[in-house]
């Protein structure tokens, strides 16, 4: 036991800065991980060629480096050193994955191309092609804003009146039971007769698929409002704006935002689809055209691309919806 305790106590400082602030452990494993993809990138043979390599070893080696930099020279309380403690494991798993992945790939290849491609092969399509790749995505992004726009709009809308009045839901319900299931997609044949643009159809896909979801969540929120917070209301002299603009829509903002999210996701999941229809430019026009030609380097790093904006675009939505119901934190 003894023995034991001196071993602690002379392998502790080392894992302490000057003045007895501990490093940030997590981070030095990070540096590892990220060292060792620049070290396979630079050191190893290429089996198959793709490109950018000394530039892929120069962020790897960076991030390794910043990595170390903040294992000894980081916070050692606060708000930071505990987002480096909870995200430390994940910076530990993409350095030891981008090793894996470059070596299975550019240095034996293991995985043959095209099918697969090296984080390099990424890499060198985002140097290569971005001036194309930045106007599919402003494209993109036009088309989703626009299709989800008017999806969560026209949702939203329709949702409230389903929920609040009996004869609108009497007729409104079991349409909208019977086109809720059908997948949005299902609907292009019927969008080329009714729209005189393929960009025109392709706004109207992303709409309904958007749309449906907010408006059967908007509906059930308002529905499902407590009847007594309507008759304290009237008894108090409300009317019936009055109780819809002000009980019923704030009470039902919860399950207005569930439908949101899963209209994002829905509208992402057709977006592709809808941008196959005659389009000229667009993320799911490069896809399919890069796709023809075997480019399937360039769709992977499309589809990381779809990735992040997606995930960018429901972390401020989950940011407006921490705004919006901030008031009811501890009541609902």
């Amino acid at each position: 036991m003894t023995q034991a305790t001196h071993l602690v106590e002379r392998v502790a400082p080392s894992l302490a800065r000057p003045g007895g602030r501990p490093v940030w452990a997590g981070g030095l494993a990070a540096a590892a991980s990220w060292g060792a993809a620049a070290l396979v990138t630079k050191a190893l043979p290429n089996a198959v060629p793709y490109g950018s390599d000394d530039l892929f070893a120069i962020l790897v080696g960076g991030g390794a480096v910043a990595f170390a930099g903040l294992a000894v020279a980081g916070p050692r309380s606060g708000r930071l050193r505990e987002m480096l403690d909870h995200y430390g494991p994940w910076f530990i798993a993409i350095g030891v994955w981008l090793t894996l992945w470059e070596f299975s790939t550019a240095k034996t290849g293991w995985l043959p191309k095209p099918f697969f491609s090296a984080p390099t092969g990424l890499l060198h399509v985002y140097v290569s092609d971005w001036q194309r790749l930045l106007i599919c995505v402003g494209y993109s992004l036009r088309l989703w804003a626009l299709g989800f726009g008017l999806g969560a709009l026209f949702g939203y809308v329709g949702g409230v009146a389903l929920g609040w009045s009996k004869p609108f839901a009497y007729w409104g319900m079991p349409i909208l039971k019977l086109i809720g299931p059908v997948p949005a997609t299902a609907w292009i044949p019927v969008t080329f007769y009714f729209f005189p643009t393929t960009f025109d159809a392709s706004v109207f896909i992303v709409a309904l698929a958007s749309g449906i979801p907010v408006m059967i969540l908007t509906s059930s929120g308002v529905a499902s409002v407590n009847r007594a917070y309507y008759d304290v209301g009237r008894n108090l002299g409300a009317g019936p704006w009055y109780l819809v603009s002000r009980i019923a829509i704030p009470s039902a903002l919860p399950h207005t935002f569930v439908g949101l999210f899963m209209g994002l996701y829905y509208s992402f999941a057709v977006l592709v689809v809808a941008e196959m229809l005659g389009a000229k430019y667009g993320l799911g026009w490069y896809i399919q055209f890069q796709t023809n030609y075997s480019g399937y380097a360039n769709v992977y790093a499309t589809i990381v691309i779809m990735s992040l904006i997606c995930a960018g675009l429901v972390k401020l939505l989950f940011v407006v919806r921490d705004r919006l119901l901030g008031w009811q934190e501890g009541f609902i």
